[in-house]
């Protein structure tokens, strides 16, 4: 039964990828993720059905626009794929469980926060913002459907503990940590604790630890200096993302 619904959820994934990659291109131009119809960025062509498929359709035009034959960027499909990768991921970890459409929006937005941030050092809140709407009550339904109130009640728990820390650190260092950051722990902390408290502990663990040791490679490599920027959303993405899906293990490991 989880391997059927993981399964089902590959479509959906690319799907949703695919309209991740509107939102990545839109919101930072604060443009409508809605209208117009997707169209090449570089010759502006409103795109067919048939050359919209997710991942398809970047498969057979090798990559290129039909009409003005300009590269499409790989981020496209990689997103997709991404998507659908977590979507799966997420299925075999959780199987039918209630609380799974919160982890898939949480993850979505995860997603498409940290391809912004990456491109454009923000986070944005109209990504974070609807992300927050749509799973809270998702957590709530789930705690509703499970009689599973504990959980719910450590997940309120969770975001304000992961918030609180993290605006701890901006208010000591406000140039070293945006509150972008402090607002997406928040929904981190949020989907975390649902897990346990061990859980936002450990994913805010790793966020800092992948963070720092990339941050000195970037340094002794000469890719980037002491004062340049580099976005800690995607890390806190990647901490969370891996506290879900092999922080039980570790926890156990250390008795927590």
């Amino acid at each position: 039964m989880t391997a059927l619904l993981a399964l089902g959820l590959v479509p959906l994934g690319l799907v949703v990828g695919s309209f991740l990659n509107v939102v990545i291109h839109r919101v930072p131009e604060k443009q409508s993720v809605v209208r117009p119809r997707s169209r090449c960025p570089r010759c502006g062509t409103t795109l067919k059905p048939s050359d919209n498929v997710p991942l398809v359709s970047w498969l057979l035009l090798h990559g290129r626009c039909r009409n003005c034959h300009g590269a499409i960027s790989i981020r496209y499909p990689l997103v997709e794929v991404a998507t659908a990768a977590l979507f799966v991921a997420a299925a075999l970890r959780l199987g039918a469980d209630p609380v799974l459409p919160a982890f898939l929006v949480v993850f979505a937005a995860l997603l498409a926060i940290s391809a912004v941030d990456l491109e454009r050092f923000i986070v944005p809140n109209r990504i974070l913002y609807p992300a927050l709407f749509m799973a809270a009550p998702l957590l709530v339904v789930a705690a509703a459907l499970d009689g599973d109130w504990s959980s719910l009640r450590d997940a309120a728990l969770g975001g304000a503990l992961a918030w609180a820390l993290l605006f701890a650190i901006h208010m000591a260092s406000p140039k070293g940590m945006g509150f972008g950051d402090v607002r997406l722990a928040g929904l981190i902390g949020m989907l975390l604790g649902w897990l346990s408290i061990g859980h936002v502990l450990l994913g805010l663990f790793l966020a800092f630890l992948t963070a720092a040791v990339v941050g000195v490679g970037l340094m002794v490599t000469g890719v980037r200096g002491r004062k340049d920027r580099v976005p800690f959303g995607p890390f806190l993405a990647l901490g969370a993302i891996t506290s879900v899906f092999v922080g039980g293990p570790i926890l156990s490991w250390y008795g927590v």
